[in-house]
Formats: structure tokens, sequence, C-alpha cells
């Protein structure tokens, strides 16, 4: 069972790690993943584990949580936690003015710093008020025996406090002139001030992460116009049943998936499938919720309620790709897991060296608050996530459905990709082109075939079927069908057994086929498709069947930019060494394998991966389940089967190749970003933390720094949203 949480009070990457320490420790618990800029946790349990254990679980660890709430209801409420956290910063702010402007005139010889009580009474509230979440999550993670950015602040702001408070008693009026008991108020109002401003633009941004889910969540109408009885009413999207009919006017958006009954129209699927050109609709074909209706008026049979919707399905794929963990994410969190406490320890250190070398422990003190207070960890736990969530929704909005985390990271490093050819290089909807036959009329032939054949999902047995119902040639009642996998098709007709299949099939029956030998090289040369009908105990082939199957237009600009990616293209074939070879010369893919049966489609891949290869698979069929499970990365055309898509890292929602490139350059771009936040993540800390321990940063200015750390990691993750497909980019 999976479990999505709300999680509120973290505050960088520690606080992922205790959380998923606290719940992996739960009975049952299978696995967890805890994403810090969507602040949500993914749990995997067992059925016996329910939710309210695992939201205590989080509650002890020092957090608040609650059952995941609807998308709609998350967005209102960051809204509103965003204006709350605007008010503090707003009163922070004017308390803090008057501590502030004193401090420019400083280097210039003036002080006009307010009194010592002054003072305190400015920074009580900032401190006490405004930072008490400080506390509580201090005090939490204490409670958890862990440490996090809270209580590196809770303590840093509390020494400067409060040794400041210490001189404002000892020497009253007189304290922080002359030289006497120096008062840092300023700076522990400062720093917190600082902090708040950083979360401020940092909440603001990380709610631009999102907005690809935001924007596919408005395509969804809150209404549709149903005919019920001899009425047509408005009814409350959540409400529309199956099969109920649902009427659509032109400009209107499609309320529901479902097939068109009545009407015809172009439909513009853009941002669902990313296909710039409106679609025609006609009679019998399927319509997808949140698609535009352009010029018809058209009435749809609902095939699925709005929770089981193709939209539905895309905005949780999304979601759940943003909530999984990315590989390098794993290491990060076990780095932030040791780093509070290694901060404390140089903190605590940076005070004693101080101390006792200099005897001057004011100094020390103020040395060892600038250390605790620019060790944020929160830019770590913010590097990865950010870039992730930004990646995963361009790639949506482009029609690359990215099913988790681990996929869009592996893509950018695949140096293989190997294409099943039907259905992902052509248009899997081959036709018959014509029929051979030595003793049999053609309508016979058809009828028994199209017998045998009736129910197959296969793409030539659809092609017979088609050219009978063409033809209006009636299908013979056919019995003990057997399938053979990756050669053909047997079954009984009227008391007779026949055999439908690959040349390499007829050989094995010893059934001979010289007699269309010419015939079949010279089809075999056109990129056809042949098959063989023979009649069991019969020494020849009753006749041959060519297919043609047309190349997608962007096949061949697919393996051309893909080459230029420096990515190696390999076709692997069920269909005979001649049309395997002629496929792959008009596409440009030099390397190919013909002939092979579904379950060797997943050896190639493991051969090629034992070799050292990141391989990519691409297939749209049942047979490629194997074959795109067994790949680093596998691809799917959702045009395809069911099968093939859950088996896939990613989904095609156009069946375009040309997303396979957008993919790995969006993986290449995304994973780049990861790269950068990390390292000034790191660079902050590498070399923020020495100069606050040698004095010289002071705590204010490690406030700043440590806010325009988690601000600047976050806004780079965002400019990712400049990126434009390569198709795009092509065109222009």
């Amino acid at each position: 069972m999976e479990t999505n949480i709300q999680i509120e009070g973290m505050s960088c990457g520690s606080c992922v790690g205790r959380i998923e320490s606290a719940l992996s420790k739960v009975d049952g618990v299978e696995k967890v993943s805890v994403n810090l800029a969507s602040e949500k946790a993914n749990v995997v349990t067992q059925d016996s584990i329910s939710e309210e254990t695992l939201i205590e679980a989080i509650k002890d660890a020092g957090y608040k949580a609650k059952v995941s709430v609807k998308s709609q209801d998350l967005e209102q409420k960051q809204k509103d936690n965003l204006e709350k956290e605007k008010i503090r910063l707003t009163i922070s702010a004017v308390l803090t003015f008057p501590l502030v402007v004193p401090m420019i005139f400083m280097p210039f010889g003036i002080d006009v710093m307010p009194p010592g009580w002054v003072q305190l009474l400015l920074t009580l509230p900032v401190q006490f008020w405004i930072g008490l979440r400080f506390y509580k999550a201090a005090w939490g993670a204490v409670k958890a025996k862990s440490g996090n950015m809270d209580l590196l602040v809770a303590l840093g702001t509390s020494a400067a406090f409060f040794l400041s408070l210490y001189h404002l008693i000892r020497f009253g009026s007189h304290a922080g002139h002359g030289g006497q008991g120096a008062l840092y108020f300023e700076s522990a109002a400062v720093i917190i001030t600082l902090i708040l401003l950083g979360k401020y633009f940092e909440s603001k941004a990380k709610n631009q992460t999102t907005e690809a889910i935001k924007s596919l969540q408005k395509l969804m109408p809150e209404v549709a116009r149903v005919r019920r009885g001899d009425e047509v009413v408005e009814v409350e999207i959540e409400k529309v049943k199956k099969g109920e009919t649902v009427i659509v006017r032109p400009g209107e958006k499609i309320p529901v998936d479902g097939n068109v009954t009545v009407g015809q129209s172009e439909v513009d699927e853009s941002l669902i499938t990313g296909e710039s050109l409106p679609v025609h609709k006609d009679i019998g074909d399927k319509v997808i919720a949140g698609s535009i209706n352009a010029d018809g008026v058209i009435e749809v049979e609902t095939i699925s309620s709005k929770d089981e919707s193709t939209l539905s399905k895309i905005i949780n794929l999304i979601e759940s790709a943003q909530a999984e963990k990315a590989p390098i994410q794993r290491l990060v969190d076990k780095v932030s897991a040791i780093f509070v406490p290694i901060v404390l320890a140089i903190s605590f250190g940076t005070f004693l060296v101080w101390g006792m070398t200099q005897g001057n422990w004011e100094v020390a003190l103020i040395n060892a608050v600038a250390v605790l207070v620019i060790a944020c960890p929160c830019a770590l736990g913010l590097a990865t996530p950010t870039s992730i969530m930004v990646g995963t929704g361009l790639a949506a909005k482009a029609g690359i459905l990215i099913k988790d985390a681990e996929a869009l990271e592996m893509a950018h490093s695949v140096t293989t990709v190997a294409f099943d050819k039907t259905g992902t290089l052509t248009q899997g909807n081959p036709k018959l082109v014509s029929i051979h036959v030595e003793s049999l009329d053609e309508k016979s032939l058809l009828e028994i075939t199209a017998g045998i054949q009736e129910g197959s999902e296969h793409p030539l047995a659809k092609a017979v079927l088609e050219k009978c119902e063409s033809s209006k040639i009636a299908l013979k009642k056919a019995q003990n069908i057997k399938a053979i996998a990756g050669k053909g098709i047997k079954g009984e007709v009227e008391g007779e057994q026949y055999l439908i299949g690959t040349k390499k099939l007829m050989l094995e029956s010893n059934i001979k086929v010289e007699n269309y030998e010419s015939n079949f090289n010279e089809l075999v040369s056109k990129g056809h498709t042949v098959s063989f009908v023979a009649r069991e105990g019969s020494p020849n082939a009753l006749a041959m069947m060519a297919f043609k199957d047309e190349l997608k237009s962007e096949a061949k600009s697919t393996i051309e930019t893909l080459n230029k990616l420096k990515i190696r293209s390999l076709m692997i074939s069920g269909d005979s060494f001649g049309a395997a070879k002629t496929i792959a010369k008009e596409v440009g893919i030099s390397d190919f394998k013909a002939e092979v049966l579904p379950d060797e489609k997943e050896k190639v891949i493991s051969e090629l991966r034992s070799s050292g290869k990141i391989v990519a698979m691409v297939g749209d069929g049942i047979n490629d389940a194997p074959a795109l499970a067994s790949a680093d990365i596998g691809f799917a055309m959702s045009t395809g089967t069911d099968v093939a898509m859950h088996t896939a890292g990613v989904t095609l929602m156009r069946g375009n190749p040309k997303l396979i490139a957008d993919t790995f350059d969006i993986s290449r771009r995304t994973y780049r970003k990861i790269q950068q936040n990390l390292f000034w993540a790191f660079i902050y800390n590498i070399i923020g933390i020495p100069l606050a321990a040698l004095g010289y940063l002071s705590p204010i200015v490690a406030g700043a720094a440590m806010a325009f750390s988690s601000v600047s990691v976050v806004s780079n993750s965002l400019l990712l949203r400049s990126w434009k497909p390569l198709s795009t980019r092509r065109e222009r």
C-alpha cells in the first residue's frame, strides 16, 4: 500500500533524514522517500499499517503531518502560508530596521545606536515570537536526538541575545559604549530576519517548481453537461458516471475521457500530449479529459471517472516522480544526516580555541555563533528535488511522462538506444498490400486466415481483419487456436489445420515455399513483412501475404539527432533479415538484429548491459515488456499497450520518437542543474565555515550568506524553465 503524507516544519536535509529514519523504524514500512521541496513523504507499507501510525511516527520526530490533501486545497494552503510568512517577515523587518540603520554609520565614526534597553525591546519579539518556530523545531530535533538547521539558528541567535542581555544587566546604560560589554542584539535580530527573508523567497520559488502540475489541474473543468433522460443538466465532474453521455460545445474543455458518439470536431490536446496540431475526432474516436474542443458540437460517452482519467493519471505520475528520490540525493541525505553534529563540534572547537588562545571569550562566542549560522544544510536538501520537480514538469508539458526520478537521472547517461521496429519507428498500423495464392482463391484465403486471427492483437492480424471488413468478407469459424510466439499462429477451420506465419515457421514445419521465392525476395527488399499460409499435411504453402507498415515521419530525424548526441541506435525486429535491413537503412540505423523472438529481445538488452553499455529500450507491445524492464531505462509509446507503459520508466504521450531525444536533453540539463546546485551548496560551507571559525565573518554576514545559499539553489533550478524541446528548436 502506498501513502502520501504532507509534512510541516522541515527546514533542511537533516530533517529529511530524521523523518525517513523515524518512518523506517515502524514495523511494516517497506520503503520511504521524503521530499524537502514538495514537503511530502511517500511511504510504501504492508496493508496492516494505518495512516495514523505513520503520522504519529512523524509527530514523534518533531514535525506536523497529515495524509496528503487534494492538490487544489494544498495550493490554497501554500498561498495562505506564504501570506503569513510575508506578514511575519514584515513585522520582523520593521523591528530590526532601527538596529540596522545605525550600523551603516559606524564605519564613519558616527554612533546613533539606540540605548541598550531599546535594543532589547526591539529584539525580544523578533527572538521569541517571530523566532519561536526555530525553538520549536530545535526542541523537536533535541527530543529526537538529532540536529537540523533550526537548532543551529536557535543556538546561534540565543547565544548572541543572552550575551547581550548579560552585558546590559552588568553594565547598564554603559553597555555597548566605550568598549565595555558589547551588545549583539542587532546580530540576533538581523540573522532571524535574513533567514525569514530567505525562507520567504525560497517558498515563493518552490511554489513555482510545481507550475506544471498546477497548469494540468486547471485543465479539468469543474462541471460537465450530461444528458440524463430527455434533459441536459450540469453535473459536478466528480459525479459523472461511466457510460453517461456528455455534450461538449465548441471552445469548451472536454471534461471526461470517452468515445465520440455524435458529431465530429478538431480537438487541441497540446497541453496533455504536447501535440501542437489539432487532432480530428470522429464517431468512435477517443477524447481525453482536459483537451479543448475546437469547432464542433460532440457527444462523448464516458469511459472512466475523473480519478481514473488520463489527465488524473498523468498528474499522479508526475507527483509520484517528484516525490521519488534520485540516486544522487541518497548520498546528499547521508551527508546531511551527519552535517549538523559536525558543525556543532566545529562551533564548540572554535569557541574553545579562540577563548584559550586569545583570552577573549566574548569574541570566541561570536565566532562560534557565526559558524553555527552559516552552516545551513538547507541548500543541500533542496539542490536535487527542486531540479527534479522542474525537470519532470517540463517533460510532462512536452508530452514526456517520467515515472520516477531515477529514470530522469539515468537518461542523461544512456549510450545505446534499442528500438523495436513496429509501432516505434513505423506507424504500427500495417496494411495488407498483396496476396499471392497457389491453390486457394483470395476470398477463401481471407475467410480462413481472418477466422483464425479474430480477436488477436497482433498488427498483422488486425491488417487481415481490416481487409475483410473493407471487402465485406465474412469470417469462417475457427477453433483450437494457438499462438506460436514470434513466429505465427495455427488453428482449425472446417476440420482442417492451418498454419499462418513466417518463412522460418514454414521451414521448421517442413513446408516448402520455393514457389514464392522470387516474389518473397522482391517484397522483402522493399521493406515488406511477409507471412505464409499453409494447410497441415500439405507439402507446399497455400499462399503468401505481404504487409507494409509505413515509417513514422519523425523516425529518420530522430536517429540523426541521437547520432549528434553521440548515442548509438540499434533496431531489434522479429521481421526477416531483408525487411529489417531495408527499414534500418531507410531510417539510418547501421546496427540491427532481425528474426528476434519476443523472449530473445530481453537477452539482447542484457548482453548490451553486460558489455558496459547504458541501454534504453523503446517499445510499445506486450512482447516488449521484458526488454523494457531489463533495460536501464524503458520508453513506451502511449499508442501501444498498457503493459508496456506500466513496465517502462518513460511514456511518450504522442508516440513520437522525437521525444526520446528530448528526454535525453531534459535529463542532461536537469542533471547539470543538480550538479551546479550541489557545488554551490557545498562551496558555501567549505568556504564559509573556515572563514567564520577564523573570525573573518560576522554572524550577520553569515546569516545573509546562509539565506542566499538556499534562494540561489532554488532560483538556479527554476532557470530550467527556459528549456524547449529539441524538435521545437529545430523547427524555428
